[in-house]
């Protein structure tokens, strides 16, 4: 086990990230971890997710002391980060995609939050991109009309831009957290007791959405959900559902949306 002299165990929780053909970014998260000391390699699982490559080997090979999941099959990301839960036993949970790095130990403030308000389900993190400018990843649960916005070149024309930022809630970053309908699935800190009482993620939603269900299953529950300002992560990301409705990942992303409207319903404006 790798665990750094200078690491905070005050912030000890256990982290989840699920691979799919991108060991080279898990290995760099994983050393970022290391590197700022957030939390001891025997607290980190790495879920193999059916990729169907190098990635096993590539991970063993590279990140020895880190325990490995792999599965034969890829049932999506909900699924991989279920299977990587239960591996785990820390009253949080944090919740992290290969494409994201830490630059600080600002990630305590995600735990403090947890431990001050025993009502508090998920933290989410304060995405930046590679330019440290911000994703705003803490957000108002879609309307029709917001999805017609987002997914369109009507967030460029007032009062649309309005609308969307509203959605956004770009002028809610400030202080040291606000609550927020739901935080992107990209990164997050969960507690345990949440995660269970709602029976973890809806694998019905293999990929994409998974995020905003989770936090709505939370609340539901009787949880808050809530974004932690300044707790920073780089997402170094590529919107591959941004792409267009008709790619492949624009139409998994309107499955997503599909069954997330038939669970949960959905206000048209």
């Amino acid at each position: 086990m790798t665990f750094s002299k200078d690491t905070d165990r005050s912030n000890a929780c256990d982290a989840v990230i699920v691979n799919f053909r991108t060991p080279e970014l898990v290995v760099s998260c994983v050393r970022s971890i290391r590197d700022h000391a957030i939390i001891p390699d025997d607290q980190i699982v790495v879920v193999e997710n059916g990729s169907g490559d190098d990635s096993a080997t590539r991970l063993r090979a590279e990140l020895p002391d880190i325990p490995l999941i792999v599965t034969q099959d890829n049932q999506g990301f909900g699924a991989g980060v279920n299977l990587g839960v239960a591996h785990t036993q820390s009253e949080f949970i944090l919740v992290l995609n290969p494409d994201t790095r830490f630059v600080d130990r600002s990630f305590a403030k995600a735990v403090a939050l947890l431990r001050a308000d025993p009502t508090i389900g998920i933290v989410g993190l304060d995405l930046r991109n590679v330019d440290t400018s911000r994703q705003y990843s803490a957000r108002r649960f879609y309307s029709l009309v917001d999805i017609a916005i987002r997914r369109s070149r009507l967030k460029r024309l007032a009062p649309f831009a309005r609308r969307d930022a509203r959605h956004l809630m770009t002028r809610s970053w400030v202080g040291d957290s606000f609550p927020a309908d739901w935080v992107m699935g990209t990164g997050f800190v969960i507690r345990r007791a949440a995660f269970d009482a709602v029976g973890g993620m809806d694998t019905d939603f293999f990929l994409y959405m998974e995020d905003v269900d989770l936090c709505q299953s939370v609340a539901d529950a009787g949880w808050r959900v809530v974004a932690a300002v300044d707790a920073v992560l780089i997402h170094d990301h590529q919107r591959a559902s941004a792409s267009g409705p008709m790619s492949r990942s624009g139409r998994q992303h309107l499955r997503s949306l599909a069954r997330y409207v038939r669970k949960h319903g959905m206000r048209p404006f």
